[in-house]
C-alpha cells in the first residue's frame, strides 16, 4: 500500500500555469484593488513586480551572470583600541577567531610606537591590508616603512589614502578607489551609488596614462544596506558596468576590480541596538550573495562605543554564513533567479544612464554639489519620520527602555535615518508630561486606536497609561479635573468620538492639552480645532513632526512629570 502511494505521487503531474492565469488568481485576492498595488516603487525608479519570470528576462537584454576571479570573500573586521599595542593584541586575538584580514580605521587616532608598527609590518606580509578614512600623516601609514622590500611583493591590500604615496616595492596593494561611503548615507540610491563609482574611476583615471595599470590598482568601496534584493543585484550589476566601462575605453579585456563592502550605518539606530544585529546579519549576506570580495561588518553598538562581546558578534555573523550557508563554495549565488537578473539588467541600465549624465554635466564633484543627494536623504527621511519605511524598534515597536544616546568618537557618519527620532527622544528623556490615553466604550471597540497611539508616542520616548473606559464625556471630564494629566488623547471609535468631544472639549480643564486618535472629516476636523482640540494622531503621520508638536505645546505651559 505504501510503495503505491509513492507511485502515485511520482506519477502525478500538474497542469502548467502561466502569467495570465497566476495575474487572474491574484486579482481576485486582491478583492477589488488594481493588480498594481502589488507593484513596489523604489527610489532607484524602479517598480518591483510580485512575480518574475523568464519572460521579464528575456524582454530586456540577456541573462546576466556575474563571475568572480575564486569563490568565497576575505573576512574583514575591524580592530578597536585605545593605542598601537592593544591594537595588535586586539587583532591577534582576532585573526585567531576567525579574521581574516588587518583592518585599520583613521577616524579614531591611536598612539603608536615602533614595536607595534614593526608587529603590524610582520602581519602584513601574511594578511590584507583595509585602510580607510586615513590621513595621510596617520603614524600607522608608517608600518609600511617597516615591512622588509624582500617581502613587500607579498603585501595585499586596499589602502588609499589622499596625498600619501606608497613606498616602493608594495606593488600588490591597490591604491586607486571609488568609495561611495559618504554617498551612501547622504542618500544616495544604488542606481546613483553605481554612477558615482563609474564617475570617480573617470575622474582618476584621467590622471593616469594606462587603463590596465590603473584597473590593477584600483578597487570599489560600497556600502551595503538592508534592502535585500537590491543591494545583491547592486554588487552584480558593479561588474557589468566595470566591463562596460572598460570597453569604453578601448579595452578588450578588463582587468578584475575587487568590490570591497561595509555593512551600512544607515539604518542602524542607538534605539534598540540589538535589532542592528539584524541589519548587520541582512546587509552581510545581500553582501555575500551579490558577490563581495572582503566584507566588514559594524558591531550594533558600534554608534555608542563596541564592546568585546559586540565585536565577536559581528564578526560570527560572517563565520555563521560561512559555515551555514556555503555562499562561499558557490561564484555566483545569485545567478538564475528572474528576479534578480532582471532587477540587475536594469540597475546596469539606470546606472550607466546617469553615468553619462554625470559626465556631461562636468563629472563627480559637480553632481555632488547639486543637491540630488540631499533631495534623497530627505525624501528618505520623510518615509521613516511617516512609517512608510519601517526601522524596528525605532518608529515603530519601540521599547521604552533607557537608551544610551551618546556618541562614540570611533565613528563619524551623518544622514543616519534614526537620528532625528534620537533626538526627539533625548528631549523627552529630560522631561515629559503625564500623558494619559483617554478611552471610551467598550475594549474592544477602543483598543485598536489606544494600541495605535500608545505605539506612536513610544517612538518619542513619551509614556502613557490607559484611563477608565468612559461612558460618557461628563465621567471623562471628572476623571481628568481629578488626576490632572497634561496630556490627553481621546481613544474611541469615530462615531463615539463625534458624541463626546464636543461636551469634552467645552468642560475639559484649560491645563490639559487633549487631541484625537484618527482621521476624520475635514469639517469636523476643523470645529474641533476651532473648540480647541490640540490636533490628531493617525497612521501615515509625520511623527517627528507630531512628537516635536507636543513636545512644543506643553514645555513650560503645563504641568510635567520627570521621565
Amino acid at each position: 500500500m505504501y510503495s503505491m502511494t509513492i507511485h502515485t505521487v511520482k506519477a502525478t503531474t500538474f497542469e502548467q500555469t502561466n502569467f495570465e492565469q497566476w495575474k487572474e488568481a491574484a486579482i481576485q485576492t486582491l478583492k477589488g484593488k488594481p493588480f498594481e498595488s502589488l507593484m513596489t516603487a523604489t527610489l532607484e525608479g524602479i517598480d518591483l513586480h510580485p512575480l518574475y519570470t523568464r519572460d521579464n528576462v528575456s524582454e530586456g537584454t540577456n541573462t546576466v551572470r556575474v563571475g568572480k576571479e575564486q569563490t568565497g570573500w576575505v573576512v574583514a573586521q575591524q580592530t578597536y583600541a585605545t593605542d598601537g599595542k592593544q591594537f595588535v593584541s586586539e587583532l591577534k586575538t582576532a585573526l585567531a577567531r576567525g579574521n581574516e584580514a588587518i583592518v585599520y580605521d583613521g577616524t579614531k587616532s591611536l598612539e603608536w610606537d615602533d614595536v607595534s608598527l614593526a608587529e603590524i609590518a610582520q602581519l602584513m606580509v601574511k594578511y590584507p591590508m583595509i585602510v580607510t578614512n586615513v590621513a595621510r600623516n596617520d603614524a600607522f601609514l608608517k608600518a609600511f616603512t617597516f615591512v622588509p622590500e624582500v617581502d613587500r611583493s607579498a603585501v595585499k591590500g586596499a589602502v588609499a589614502v589622499a596625498g600619501w604615496l606608497i613606498p616602493a616595492g608594495f606593488d600588490h596593494v591597490r591604491i586607486y578607489a571609488s568609495d561611495t561611503w559618504k554617498a551612501h548615507h547622504d542618500g544616495a540610491d544604488a542606481v546613483t551609488e553605481l554612477a558615482l563609482t563609474l564617475a570617480q574611476a573617470a575622474e582618476q583615471l584621467d590622471k593616469q596614462e594606462n587603463f590596465h595599470d590603473f584597473a590593477e590598482r584600483f578597487f570599489a568601496r560600497f556600502a551595503v544596506d538592508t534592502h535585500f534584493f537590491m543591494e545583491i543585484a547592486k554588487f552584480r550589476a558593479f561588474r557589468m558596468l566595470w566591463q562596460a566601462f572598460g570597453t569604453a575605453y578601448g579595452v578588450s579585456e578588463v582587468p578584475y576590480v575587487p568590490i570591497v563592502a561595509s555593512t551600512s550605518l544607515r539604518s542602524y539606530s542607538k534605539l534598540d541596538p540589538y535589532v542592528n544585529l539584524l541589519r548587520a546579519g541582512n546587509g552581510a549576506f545581500s553582501a555575500v550573495l551579490g558577490g563581495a570580495d572582503v566584507l566588514t561588518v559594524h558591531p550594533h553598538d558600534i554608534l555608542t562605543g563596541p564592546t568585546e562581546s559586540s565585536v565577536r558578534f559581528a564578526r560570527n555573523i560572517q563565520l555563521v554564513i560561512k559555515e551555514e550557508s556555503h555562499a562561499d563554495k558557490v561564484m555566483d549565488p545569485a545567478g538564475g533567479s528572474y528576479f534578480i537578473e532582471t532587477l540587475t539588467a536594469e540597475l546596469v541600465d539606470k546606472a550607466w544612464a546617469l553615468f553619462v549624465e554625470i559626465e556631461a554635466a562636468g563629472g563627480y564633484e559637480a553632481f555632488l554639489q547639486q543637491g540630488y543627494l540631499a533631495e534623497l536623504l530627505e525624501k528618505r527621511r520623510s518615509e521613516v519620520a511617516k512609517g512608510k519605511t519601517s526601522l524596528i524598534g525605532t518608529n515603530v515597536y519601540a521599547e521604552l527602555t533607557d537608551t544610551n544616546l551618546t556618541n562614540w568618537d570611533g565613528v563619524n557618519v551623518e544622514g543616519r535615518l534614526a537620528e532625528p527620532f534620537e533626538e526627539v527622544r533625548a528631549l523627552f528623556a529630560e522631561e515629559q508630561p503625564k500623558t494619559v490615553l483617554l478611552t471610551f466604550g467598550e475594549l474592544k471597540d477602543f483598543k485598536p486606536r489606544a494600541d495605535f497611539v500608545g505605539g506612536f508616542l513610544a517612538t518619542g520616548g513619551i509614556r502613557s497609561e490607559w484611563s477608565p473606559a468612559f461612558p460618557d464625556a461628563q465621567a471623562a471630564i471628572d476623571w481628568l479635573t481629578y488626576e490632572k494629566p497634561a496630556y490627553a488623547i481621546v481613544c474611541a471609535t469615530s462615531a463615539m468620538a463625534e458624541t463626546v468631544m464636543d461636551q469634552l472639549l467645552r468642560d475639559c480643564p484649560e491645563e490639559v492639552l487633549v487631541d484625537a486618535a484618527g482621521k476624520f472629516e475635514p469639517a469636523i476636523t476643523q470645529q474641533w480645532l476651532s473648540a480647541g482640540l490640540n490636533g490628531f494622531i493617525y497612521g501615515g503621520q509625520n511623527k517627528i513632526d507630531k512628537l516635536l508638536d507636543i513636545q512644543s505645546k506643553w514645555k513650560g505651559a503645563v504641568p510635567v512629570e520627570k521621565a
